[in-house]
């Protein structure tokens, strides 16, 4: 059985005919027809239902001319007359189907709308005010972000950016935001970042690594965010927050663990601008350095009904780092025996170190997987990514299981300090409707780095770490070939010393066309950012990329590897789309193989040069792209409502 619905528009819209145009019928699949003879509609007065006759000529609930149906009772037949209007006459077919009616509208002076124009503009209208009000906050909530690092009192890359910026964001949206991260002091200039911050004078110890733990908690208010830093002796050293020139710290174990444990304490026992933020909280836990978080909650919370009402949402900016240590350091963890199960992890046989080797140890990320109430990581792509053998690192069966809480939103970037229209690093300003300071900027970085100035040669960028994760090796084994070409190499960055060296050998060998600059410094990536055509990011997996987000903001075309976030945010370039116009805002490539990077990029040098009013549009594409933080936090809000429909994780 099929049936035809009329929509009708609302009845302080109705027209004194409705014509074809503003009603129409469409075909519905149902189980049952009741309901819909009694359909209501927001600021609607008439529902009319009919079906389809059957091969033996039947009919089921129709309202057709003479018909005596009884869909609009009686009793309420009078009263919807005086509300509505009266229904003066109905316009059939010649099949008797209803096609139109007649109203008299009641007094009042209601709006008449005479052409399906004026009907699609006040929909458009309301849509518009709809779209608007779902803008607005909700709901607000007690936020707490445990993190390693956040800029800028700490930073070694994306973590940090976005610890920093989106807590920022979201208190701009009505909810009360606390970072919780520890109080690293190294004995550098960096340290003069915690000027601000002021001691509470609130002292607790912790119960771990078989005895009490003192620590001690520092606040700072800043931007509408409670930035509170954990200060204990073991983040004084020198280095950065997970190592230093010799490696990582034999002790992170300890010190994260720490971490945890006070940020379970923090919200219960701070008076933050006089008051705590209480057992109702929101933890967004970022990465292994915050992972236990969870799993403290539901172990040592929750079984004694503190933090009943509160959730947890583990964000995964890196699959590759899980925390993970020999089983026997699981006493030191201050968890319940009980909770051992779920953070046990036996390496495979081809991964142990000899022979006796059991492979048991206990992985930090796995407990947070399996006891957060949600699982967040930084895009779209990389969610899907984790779920792979290729990409899961191991853990890819348990993601799986738990796909229906896990979903994935694309970082956003700071647009007041990555603004070409006023940015303090780069010589010449230029925004969408004036390019001009695109071009200045290149040349002043050509004379910068001891280029030859010229501004129509194709100058290519690279900003990143120089190690494997980055596909260094593959921009190695194709800059003798891509040289041959006319264009300009720049890259930026510092990690291998095989490829640092590698670097300073290309600089002497390509005098007039690649410069390297071993090292890292902001002023310098923004200039390269600004002055740069084109950048490069071949990256084997990338979670979500920040890089190819300040190029486009910057009209410099990405051209990356179609993987994790890089293929979420980087939109392949289609010049026949669009009616001619075209659609998409850069270049992406797979496989990863050195003869598909440069296909993509001779294709990028191509269109540069014999094709500039269409690269002029593709770069004001690329800056108009909503990259901000605002976009971000409102997805984020999404997901606060979906953590909270369901009860916290409990054994």
């Amino acid at each position: 059985m099929e049936s035809l619905q009329l929509t009708c528009v609302p009845s302080y819209k109705l027209s004194t005919n409705i014509s074809r145009k503003v009603c129409s019928f469409r075909p519905s699949r149902k189980l049952g027809f009741g309901h819909l003879l009694r359909r209501s509609f927001q600021n609607g007065n008439l529902t009319v239902v009919r079906s389809v006759k059957t091969g033996n000529g039947g009919g089921f609930g129709g309202l057709t001319k003479g018909s005596n149906s009884n869909a609009v009772e009686d009793e309420k037949e009078e009263e919807e007359k005086e509300k509505h209007g009266l229904l003066q006459s109905i316009d059939t077919d010649d099949s008797a189907s209803v096609i139109g009616l007649n109203l008299i509208p009641p007094p009042g002076g209601h709006e008449v709308i005479d052409s399906e124009e004026d009907v699609a503009t006040d929909t458009k209208d309301k849509d518009e005010k709809i779209e608007e009000e779902k803008l607005e906050t909700r709901v607000t909530y007690n936020i707490v972000f445990v993190t390693a690092e956040a800029a800028p009192y700490s930073k070694t890359g994306g973590l940090g950016d976005v610890c920093g910026s989106l807590p920022i964001a979201l208190a701009g949206r009505g909810h009360r935001v606390m970072v919780i991260s520890p109080r690293y002091l190294n004995g550098t200039p960096a340290d003069k970042n915690f000027a601000g911050a002021f001691n509470v004078d609130r002292r607790i110890k912790l119960h771990c690594f078989g005895g009490e733990q003192e620590i001690a908690f520092f606040h700072e208010y800043r931007e509408g965010v409670d930035w509170v830093f954990v200060d204990h002796p073991s983040y004084h050293r020198p280095g950065n927050p997970y190592g230093d020139s010799r490696g990582a710290f034999g002790d992170n174990q300890f010190r994260f663990t720490l971490l945890c444990h006070a940020a379970c304490e923090a919200p219960l026992v701070l008076p933050l601008g006089g008051y705590t933020y209480g057992e109702k909280c929101l933890f967004l836990v970022n990465d292994w350095h915050a992972g236990l978080v969870p799993v403290i909650l539901a172990s040592k919370y929750r079984s004694f009904g503190v933090y009943k009402d509160a959730r947890s949402i583990l964000v995964i900016h890196n699959l590759a780092h899980q925390g993970v240590e020999p089983a026997a350091s699981y006493k030191n963890l201050g968890l319940a025996s009980a909770w051992y199960g779920a953070l046990e992890w036996v390496f495979p046989t081809w991964a142990r170190t000899h022979a006796l080797d059991t492979g048991e140890a206990v992985n930090i990320l796995k407990g947070a997987i399996v006891t957060a109430d949600r699982i967040l990581t930084v895009s779209k792509g990389y969610a899907w990514e984790i779920t792979t053998v290729e990409g899961g690192y191991g853990l890819n069966e348990l993601l799986s299981s738990r796909r229906s809480v896990l979903n994935g939103i694309a970082n956003g970037i700071d647009v007041a300090d990555w603004d070409p229209s006023s940015d303090e690093h780069i010589a010449f300003h230029y925004s969408a409707g004036d390019l001009s300071g695109k071009v200045q900027c290149k040349t002043a970085l050509q004379q910068e780095l001891g280029l030859p100035i010229r501004p129509e040669c194709p100058l290519i960028g690279f900003i990143g770490r120089l190690d494997y994760q980055k596909g260094i090796d593959l921009i190695r084994w194709a800059t003798p070939e891509l040289l041959e070409d006319d264009v300009q190499f720049v890259m930026l960055g510092s990690g291998d010393p095989l490829y640092e060296d590698w670097m300073r050998s290309a600089e002497t060998t390509y005098k007039d066309k690649f410069r390297g600059w071993v090292g890292f410094n902001v002023p310098v990536s923004h200039r390269i950012t600004a002055g740069c055509d084109i950048l490069l990011m071949p990256s084997r997996f990338e979670p979500c990329g920040l890089n190819q987000l300040y190029a486009m903001r910057y009209a410099t075309v990405p051209v990356v590897h179609a993987t994790g976030g890089l293929r979420d945010t980087v939109e392949n370039f289609n010049p026949y789309a669009g009616g001619g116009s075209g659609e998409g805002t850069g270049w992406t490539f797979s496989p990863l193989t050195k003869d598909s990077m440069l296909k993509a990029l001779r294709t990028a040098i191509m269109t540069y040069r014999e094709h500039k009013s269409t690269w002029e549009v593709l770069m004001k594409r690329c800056m108009q792209r909503d990259f901000t933080w605002e976009s971000a936090a409102i997805q984020y809000e999404q997901l606060f409502e979906w953590a909270c429909i369901d009860p916290p994780y409990v054994l």
